[in-house]
């Protein structure tokens, strides 16, 4: 795999009666029953741990995007392509189409994806070339997805206005569009949970696109791929994979063997969904330099740590990084920093200031897209996140754990973006 220095080999497939398939450690999902996979198991924590209604939009989100019947005539359809240019990084493919699911909302449209330029690669085999599927759940049934196609390939379905598509909407509309009203204005009871100089920021001029974004990443985010899957166990295995396996030998040294037995009914059906093994805590780092500059203030990796030793003054036991870059500088100056563990992906990262567009592209589109996601994912599962408000990607992140029972962890930034 692109991201890893060595394969692992194959993992075991093995189904639980829940319909869920394990890679490794991690707990994807095959197809299930519609309402399984809906809304609750998605939300993670309470409530309060959430952003405001987070479990009614994703609950929602999914069945407006799941209708019982695709056939249904009453049914309208928005199909978009992703963004393909060559300067959009994956954070502004993934904010526009973000935009789109709220056009799509508005206009009462299931959203109906495309061509995906970062799963065009031989990784991706079969209906998931070049779709959104090859990394993470469909946006959308398969249904309602031959439904829209099919009513596009006549002229009538586009006059009618059953069929619009990306090209009819102007920049303005995806980018800074009406956000979805459907649920009144959840925005206005946030809390502050973001961090920058010592201060919580108390207001943001865009609240509502802060709040949407975080719910539609949710839901275009919301279960990884198999194929992901695959990639992340890779990625943690190397780079916990010993400490684990240390962990267990020094448990079965402390006591004696016992002899083989069958498993228990508690260890066969309570225990089998847990989640990977990772340190904890486990603080993840975001650190976006390079051609970023000419967009916001960067700075270096020894401010970020300045923040991480703060969460250690609170959390004495904190020691573990995973660390998202892509300077190689970045990776270099860890090591010199005594104390604490750094982890990350095995990739070829650059020095100076070269755009995001030429380095993906020196990577190769697998090897880019793989490790971005995975890295992404890391970042959601971590316990605590470290990034910059001016970064698009550290947006989403933020997001993606606020709407994933981690908002009350908060979010220390190194700067500000335009909008606080």
């Amino acid at each position: 795999m692109a991201i890893v220095e060595r394969p692992y080999g194959n993992p075991t497939r093995q189904v639980n009666g829940s319909g869920r398939y394990r890679r490794g450690n991690a707990v994807c999902r095959e197809e299930l029953g519609r309402w399984a996979l809906s809304t609750m198991d998605q939300v993670k924590g309470g409530d309060e741990d959430n952003l405001p209604r987070t479990r009614r939009v994703q609950r929602d989100l999914w069945l407006h995007q799941h209708p019982v019947n695709c056939s249904d005539p009453k049914l309208r359809f928005l199909i978009a392509d992703w963004e393909r240019e060559p300067g959009y990084g994956i954070g502004a493919q993934i904010a526009a189409m973000i935009g789109i699911l709220a056009i799509a909302m508005n206009e009462n449209r299931i959203l109906v994806t495309g061509y995906l330029n970062r799963a065009d690669h031989e990784d991706c085999s079969g209906h998931k070339r070049s779709h959104w599927s090859c990394y993470f759940f469909p946006e959308t049934s398969n249904e309602c997805r031959a439904r829209a196609l099919g009513l596009a390939s006549r002229n009538d379905s586009w006059q009618n206005g059953i069929i619009t598509s990306k090209e009819q909407y102007n920049s303005k509309d995806i980018w800074l569009g009406k956000i979805p009203q459907h649920w009144g204005k959840p925005w206005e009871q946030m809390q502050p949970t973001t961090e920058v100089d010592g201060k919580l920021l108390l207001h943001h001029r865009a609240a509502d696109r802060r709040w949407w974004r975080a719910q539609a990443v949710r839901y275009l985010m919301r279960y990884p791929s198999e194929y992901l899957c695959v990639l992340l166990n890779h990625a943690r295995h190397k780079a916990f994979g010993a400490k684990a396996a240390e962990m267990v030998l020094q448990s079965r040294q402390a006591k004696q063997v016992t002899p083989a037995r069958n498993l228990s009914a508690i260890e066969m059906y309570v225990w089998v969904d847990h989640e990977p093994w990772t340190p904890n805590p486990l603080i993840s780092i975001h650190i976006r330099q390079g051609d970023k500059a000419s967009e916001m203030k960067v700075v270096r990796l020894e401010k970020y740590m300045e923040l991480v030793q703060r969460l250690r003054e609170r959390f004495p036991n904190a020691k573990d990084i995973w660390l998202s870059t892509e300077m190689q500088d970045i990776i270099e100056g860890s090591g010199q920093i005594p104390g604490w563990n750094f982890y990350y992906t095995n990739i070829t990262r650059q020095y100076g200031n070269t755009s995001m567009a030429m380095y993906e592209a020196s990577l190769g589109r697998k090897a880019s897209s793989n490790n971005a996601f995975v890295n992404f994912l890391m970042a959601e599962e971590a316990d605590f996140f470290i990034g910059a408000l001016g970064s698009t990607w550290c947006f989403l992140i933020d997001g993606m754990r606020s709407t994933g029972g981690k908002v009350m962890a908060g979010y220390m930034s190194v700067n500000k973006d335009r909008f606080w």
